[in-house]
């Protein structure tokens, strides 16, 4: 029994290095939301400068094209005979000119805030770059102590090997039966007074006093827990967990 115990021991260590490994990685998931957000916003300023350029050409080409539509009425001037036809033409023209004027104010603004929004992008540049090394930083950290638990699982691991080959084949398939419908935590536990300390559920005298006399295992009758008394164990050597039982 007690290089069972040890053996239990070593596999409830490694049940919480496995726990660690899988609750070490979400650490990262507040990082990823953070560079979300700060590729977004990035994002954003960069869609910003594109629009105000996209524009800015969109009234170049505007202006480019009322140009050549005042160009043509002025050469239709000439052949018009008529009074009325004639001031249409250049009331026409008159009214694109006012187009284009408008349409340059709007680009002499649009030239304003592009230079504004390309000055801010720069600077967002270099603050969410800072902020993402941050968190490259912070995410390194994780993968280290990510990388130290798994190096903790794989000595312990390998300190079972040994350990489990002096465990007799009988009780350690009893063990393992006991583990796997369990899933997790002891599947040895030692008596608490008269009662199993894993589901508290009283045993018998005879089986008491013989878990007591250490003359045999018993396993609970309401959760199937191997069963054991501390007493037995309290007075053993410290060279008890190299010879085993």
């Amino acid at each position: 029994m007690r290089r069972l115990l040890d053996l239990q021991e070593l596999d409830l260590k490694i049940e919480v290095l496995l726990d660690r490994e899988k609750e070490i990685p979400k650490q990262k998931e507040k990082f990823n939301i953070h560079q979300k957000r700060l590729a977004d916003e990035l994002k954003a300023s960069d869609d910003r400068c594109k629009s105000l350029i996209l524009e800015q050409r969109e009234c170049e080409g505007d202006i480019d094209q009322k140009l050549e539509d005042i160009k043509r009425k002025d050469g239709q001037l000439l052949a018009v005979r008529k009074n009325d036809e004639y001031q249409a033409l250049l009331h026409e023209m008159d009214m694109l000119k006012k187009q284009i004027a408008i349409k340059e104010e709007r680009i002499l603004t649009l030239m304003i805030e592009t230079d504004e929004a390309k000055a801010r992008f720069e600077e967002d540049k270099k603050r969410i770059a800072h902020e993402q090394k941050k968190i490259e930083e912070e995410c390194g950290k994780i993968d280290q102590e990510l990388r130290a638990a798994i190096q903790d699982r794989e000595i312990i691991e390998q300190e079972r090997g040994p350990v489990s080959e002096d465990v007799p084949k009988d009780i350690m398939a009893r063990y393992r039966r006991i583990r796997k419908s369990k899933k997790r935590g002891a599947a040895a536990v030692p008596l608490h007074g008269e009662a199993c300390s894993g589901c508290h559920m009283l045993v018998t005298a005879q089986v008491y006093n013989e878990i007591l006399a250490g003359d045999k295992f018993h396993a609970c009758s309401q959760c199937g827990r191997l069963l054991y008394s501390e007493e037995n164990f309290k007075s053993e050597p410290a060279q008890a967990t190299e010879t085993g039982n």
